[in-house]
């Protein structure tokens, strides 16, 4: 998967599930990333998508933070800019930023197995069965994900819920063209929720979201253009700090799915 895609993933951190895998070529490019939270001060940061790597810029409790995510060398830096340091994590490409054939690639201990494909409102989805690690044993899940978009049309879960995503229409969003959709959960006991995103059918990835209780994710002033390959390096002079030294109070990793 591009890291275009995984970063909607990262960047976007709650509805998602797993519906994206195995994108097309990185389109590189820059912008706002916008997060408003009922009854809190609205949070923004720069983020900067390279073809090989995803650098975030934001502030936290008054220190200025950068996060420089790769997905050739395996590994994040979480760089604290005004106390000179930085932290760096390694993780499994396998697992994280890799390019991948099966959802599994984006899941830890889990297994896939493509089931077919079957069309569901007019689009050809491929049927997935996901075997994964649960604290009770062995989770099985089925996520039928559209083959153009790489989103779940329509997911089945062990709790007895149902999640299905329906098309609304076209909106220009931000100056882009997008697809707006409606994500339904329904749960065995009749409840449900709805949430909304936006796709951008240029981008591949969706550009806003609204999550139940007022929760809005977005992306604004959108530059698409080629990243120069500085950002995504550590500055000279940093020092290597281990542990959690590096990280303030409140994380400034913000995972916003």
């Amino acid at each position: 998967m591009g890291v275009l895609k995984k970063i909607s993933v990262i960047a976007f951190a709650v509805l998602m599930n797993i519906y994206s895998y195995a994108e097309a070529k990185t389109i590189e490019f820059s912008a706002d990333a916008v997060i408003t939270v009922p009854r809190q001060p609205i949070r923004e940061m720069k983020l900067f998508v390279g073809e090989k790597a995803v650098r975030r810029e934001m502030s936290v409790n008054g220190q200025n933070f950068i996060e420089i995510v790769s997905t050739d060398g395996g590994r994040s830096l979480l760089i604290n800019e005004d106390m000179k340091s930085y932290r760096e994590t390694k993780y499994s490409v396998q697992n994280d930023m890799k390019e991948s054939n099966t959802p599994c690639d984006q899941i830890a201990n889990a297994v896939c197995e493509k089931l077919g494909e079957e069309a569901i409102d007019g689009y050809t989805t491929e049927k997935w069965q996901i075997i994964s690690d649960g604290r009770s044993g062995k989770l099985r899940t089925l996520h039928w994900i559209d083959v153009k978009r790489k989103l779940a049309l329509r997911e089945f879960f062990p709790d007895g819920s149902v999640a299905e995503l329906k098309m609304l229409g076209t909106e220009k969003i931000n100056g882009r063209n997008t697809e707006k959709w409606q994500r339904t959960m329904s749960r065995p006991d009749g409840q449900s929720v709805k949430s909304y995103q936006w796709y951008d059918t240029g981008l591949k990835i969706a550009i806003r979201e609204e999550l139940p209780g007022g929760y809005v994710r977005e992306l604004k002033n959108i530059k698409i253009s080629s990243q120069p390959g500085k950002l995504f390096s550590l500055p000279e002079g940093f020092t290597k700090i281990e542990g959690q030294n590096a990280v303030p109070a409140a994380n400034p990793v913000t995972r916003w799915q």
